[in-house]
């Protein structure tokens, strides 16, 4: 079934001000006025994108799963004008679907109760078949039940996360609640990883490595984005009662710690695997959602290598730069783009580089005005003046930026401060921000290109977050960055 609407690109309602994201980044908006009514699908207000799936697919069509159990594909939306789009429904019937991912000639989506696999036998671009891809995890009709992916890895696995239980009829003792699985091909999970709360997110990095994105709450000081492998457990206990399943990678060797700051958690628990990155609670979003890697050749500005990291109640995506130190992943997070019209849930890029935002607030709260929807972003050439990458040394951090900084600013000491802090691990909702003391920086030297400092810093601290703030740098043109503000995950300082 083809539907064609007449979908109108708009500028959302955005406070656009001097030196805003929005001056290098165009946002615009897709939306879907009333259809017209036909025998087997009769909205009454047009399709309701409340996204819980996207991707772009080989044939250069984006695929949208959302919140009411269907599947669409539209077509033409990379186009600027106002013009005709169609709308395709590809499946529907699912239960609540939170992941989309192309397979043969059809889709893998993560349902509560199974990863489905939706085939297209004659091409007519409608599923003919509805396959259980996987299936084996606890199932109760709980509120927050939910199961997200899959995504594949590097090695080709196919990675879903399973949501805690939450609310009236929770079983979180029933099997792999809260737990990451791979798919096998006998429709069998293997269970990998546990202690998650809310892993909405997921998404490789180049080199094909698994992250996944949690939120904070119950045993989530803050919100982290986790290397997934394997045998780790991230602290939330609440399905921990799987690990004596059988093919439990993981046996706690005690109970987890409660109400410890989190480096001494770390020190009591082995198992427990700290996050690559965490992102301070509102100051870089609150509930982070999916996980997309930058891949773009340039399309979509300097950035390419680095995550992109969906934000729920904030309504914006932020920007993750990771390395390796000890052959362990860290690094630093950083404030991006902000005011979407609706909670940011998915995200995917098409082939020209575009940045595709599917938006839902499913009945929670967000900052945005519109309860779903489906923004594209475009880079318009421009380089905006940015803290590009945040790298640690034995002794303090070298800053690389988008653009030559002014020599005089980027090496004065006044132009920085620093604080580091960590949080507490227990079972409360949350952590203040603890044990925080000053950085002192004790110089400031700037490279030769003028594209980097390298600054001296005392006092740094293993497992602590070290917050920068650099608002005294401009570029050459005397202009000041446009995200002055870095929070980076130092839980290994680097060898001399």
């Amino acid at each position: 079934m083809v539907i064609r609407l007449l979908v109108t690109f708009l500028f959302p309602i955005v406070a656009v001000c001097a030196n805003d994201s929005y001056d290098y980044f165009e946002i615009l908006t897709a939306s879907t006025p009333s259809a017209p009514r036909a025998k087997d699908w009769t909205p009454a207000e047009g399709i309701p994108l409340e996204v819980g799936g996207l991707v772009w697919t080989k044939e250069d069509r984006l695929a949208v799963a959302i919140r009411k159990g269907e599947v669409w594909i539209l077509e033409g939306t990379e186009s600027d004008n106002a013009e005709a789009i169609t709308y395709t429904r590809f499946a529907s019937g699912l239960f609540e679907p939170l992941g989309l991912l192309e397979d043969g000639n059809g889709f893998l989506v993560a349902q509560r109760n199974e990863v489905t696999r939706l085939v297209d036998n004659d091409g007519d671009d409608i599923a003919d078949e509805y396959r259980v891809a996987a299936a084996g995890w606890n199932v109760s009709g709980a509120y927050h039940g939910y199961v997200y992916g899959p995504e594949r890895d590097g090695e080709g696995r196919l990675w879903i996360t399973t949501n805690i239980d939450m609310g009236p009829g929770s079983d979180n003792d029933a099997p792999w609640r809260g737990w990451g699985l791979t798919l096998n091909d006998d429709g069998s999970v293997t269970p990998q990883a546990a202690g998650m709360r809310s892993p909405s997110g997921l998404g490789t990095n180049l080199e094909g490595d698994m992250f996944y994105s949690d939120q904070q709450g119950t045993w989530m000081p803050a919100t982290p984005i986790s290397h997934l492998r394997s045998g780790a457990f991230y602290g939330n206990p609440s399905g921990i009662a799987s690990q004596s399943l059988p093919g439990s990678p993981l046996q706690l060797s005690s109970d987890p710690p409660n109400g410890v700051i989190y480096p001494k958690a770390l020190e009591s628990l082995p198992e427990l695997v700290p996050p690559a990155v965490w992102l301070p609670y509102n100051k870089v979003g609150r509930s982070a959602t999916d996980i997309q890697v930058i891949d773009q050749d340039g399309a979509f500005g300097p950035f390419d290598g680095q995550l992109l990291v969906g934000e729920f109640t904030n309504v914006e995506v932020n920007r993750v730069f990771l390395e390796k130190v000890d052959g362990e992943y860290q690094g630093a997070c950083f404030r991006f783009l902000d005011k979407f019209p609706s909670a940011v849930f998915r995200l995917a890029f098409s082939p020209t580089g575009s940045l595709y935002v599917g938006m839902t607030n499913r009945g929670w709260s967000s900052l945005g005005n519109r309860a779903y929807g489906l923004v594209r972003v475009r880079w318009n050439g421009e380089i905006p003046f940015e803290i590009k990458e945040m790298r640690a040394k034995h002794d303090g951090f070298e800053l690389v930026f988008t653009e030559p900084v002014n020599p005089k600013t980027a090496s004065n000491l006044a132009s920085y401060r620093m604080n580091n802090y960590t949080y507490i691990y227990s079972s409360a909702y949350g952590s203040d921000e603890l044990e925080k003391k000053g950085n002192v920086i004790t110089r400031a030297e700037v490279s030769d290109d003028r594209l980097s400092v390298r600054l001296t810093v005392e006092g740094l601290r293993p497992y602590y977050v070290h917050e920068l703030h650099a608002d005294g740098v401009s570029n050459s043109n005397g202009e000041p960055l446009l995200h002055p503000d870095a929070y980076y995950t130092l839980n290994r300082i680097p060898k001399p």
